[in-house]
């Protein structure tokens, strides 16, 4: 199994063909946001090929500093889920990247099908080596629990970094309003704006698709 970097013609193709039909348009970055951080070399659209054969994908936001990605989105073609190519393209993520870091909607739902659906994505995650970090964050509004594969023991150190991939693209007034990274206990989370074309909502659920 191998990882191929998409260029932006081939991530185009990929996003309307496969990623408008996996995720809502409520819970999709849209395409000219990945675009634009492809352009600023902050990006990396990865198609996960085996023996030659499109398999799956994922989508990673990269610090400046390059130590790490954030995984946004991963997927297993339509056809070929439930046969555990999810873990195996996760596996192939941390040896590329060293350490990932992840962001799963936190179960604090009305909706007790909805907490339980998102404990199940937290565990997903468990399970192929991740921890859930001593912090949370507030991305637009949205509650999320973070997540972490690597080396790094030091949460306050995981949290850094975390943090740099917003800070490395966000203006401070950004970060200050709408990036919430750490969550302080009992802060409010703040409202999340509608979205316009002059910066990136990261209010969409991040989702597996496996």
């Amino acid at each position: 199994m191998e990882l191929k970097t998409l260029n932006e013609k081939e991530l185009t193709a990929l996003y309307r063909d496969e990623m408008e039909y996996d995720f809502p348009k409520s819970e999709l970055k849209p395409l000219g946001a990945m675009l634009r951080l492809m352009e600023l070399g902050q990006y990396d659209p990865l198609l996960v090929t085996e023996n030659g054969e499109a398999v799956g994908y994922a989508m990673m936001w990269l610090p400046k500093s390059r130590q790490g990605g954030l995984l946004e989105y991963l997927g297993v073609l339509r056809g070929k889920r439930s046969s555990g190519l999810g873990s195996q393209i996760l596996s192939l993520l941390q040896e590329r990247y060293g350490q990932l870091f992840g962001e799963a909607e936190a179960p604090t739902s009305d909706n007790e099908e909805e907490n339980d659906l998102r404990r199940r994505r937290i565990g997903f995650y468990q399970r192929n080596g991740f921890r859930v970090l001593d912090y949370e964050c507030a991305l637009f509004g949205v509650h999320f629990n973070c997540l972490y594969c690597g080396p790094q023991r030091d949460d306050r150190a995981v949290e850094q970094l975390h943090r740099s991939v917003y800070a490395d693209y966000f203006t401070p007034q950004h970060m200050q309003r709408y990036i919430q990274l750490p969550l302080k206990e009992g802060e409010d989370i703040h409202p999340a704006p509608a979205w316009t074309e002059e910066y990136d909502p990261l209010e969409y659920e991040r989702k597996v698709i496996v």
